[in-house]
């Protein structure tokens, strides 16, 4: 196995962070209602039931983080 020279031991670098699931878990919020909208005017339930379980789960995402 071969090792690069300039490697620095210690902890490998975090490829994300709590900023990028707190935007991921917002941006998951958005859809969601997003969904709600669309399922109710279009009357789909089924989009607007998905719609909402994202939204919960978006939320729930963002308390546990804070």
């Amino acid at each position: 196995m071969r090792y690069r020279i300039d490697q620095v031991e210690g902890l490998p670098v975090e490829s994300a962070g709590d900023g990028m699931f707190a935007g991921t878990a917002i941006y998951g919020l958005l859809i969601g209602v997003g969904f709600i909208v669309v399922g109710l005017k279009a009357r789909q339930r089924w989009i607007a039931f998905w719609g909402a379980g994202l939204s919960v789960a978006s939320i729930a995402s963002l308390f546990t983080m804070f």
